[in-house]
């Protein structure tokens, strides 16, 4: 539990300084590992900022395996399945700044629909890897990732991935989109709370376990 709270501690950082973004954005972007772009789809407004994507800033080789890592967790009922092969654990629910940071698991590979985001989004990959179908880059273990306001993308995991963890901290509204940009739904920290809550009260664990959660 205390290294996700590092994690957590370290990615809220990154958040709030402008400097090391600043920093951040005259670094290379991973291109050595490509999942499939679709040209016809953008990825955003031209007047956007571009993605940060940097590997290798963690070593968790200095922790032991990520396997040995995900098996730390005491009670599998924390995820909260999202679809069959989607879950989420909540970290922190931030209804007083509107935002949240959770950890996302796919099991054997899967997409998460297409979405706009209207704030920053911060991605840290702790197993697996993952990308966007908008993207040719891929995120593995120890990879930072920085989405802009306005990206549109598509989230992908390989079927050959056995799993895929990543912390995300996401602020405001994440709006599904179909292909014409059309919003077909929305996710932001108080529909994610309450899925939270439907969740952890059907799996005994009881409705107020996300208390702790809530800031």
């Amino acid at each position: 539990m205390n290294f996700i709270f590092t994690l957590i501690r370290w990615i809220l950082l990154l958040s709030f300084s402008t400097t090391a973004l600043a920093f951040l954005q005259q670094t290379p972007s991973l291109t050595t590992a490509k999942i499939q772009k679709q040209p016809t789809l953008s990825a955003a407004p031209k007047e956007a900022l571009s993605d940060i994507v940097i590997p290798n800033v963690i070593d968790f080789s200095s922790y032991g395996s990520t396997k040995d890592l995900m098996q730390q967790e005491e009670d599998s009922r924390v995820w909260v399945p999202q679809t069959d092969c989607l879950s989420f654990r909540p970290l922190c629910f931030c209804v007083s700044q509107g935002y949240y940071v959770n950890l996302l698991k796919f099991k054997g590979g899967g997409i998460l629909g297409r979405h706009r985001h209207s704030s920053p989004v911060h991605a840290l990959t702790l197993k697996g890897n993952w990308g966007y179908r908008e993207h040719d880059w891929k995120a593995g273990p120890g990879t930072y990732v920085f989405e802009p306001p306005g990206e549109t993308h598509t989230l992908l995991v390989d079927d050959d991935c056995d799993e895929m963890v990543t912390l995300f901290h996401v602020t405001g509204s994440l709006l599904y989109v179909d292909e014409n940009d059309e919003i077909i739904g929305f996710d932001d920290v108080f529909s994610k709370l309450d899925k939270a809550k439907k969740w952890y009260a059907e799996c005994g664990l009881g409705e107020n376990y996300v208390e702790q959660f809530v800031r």
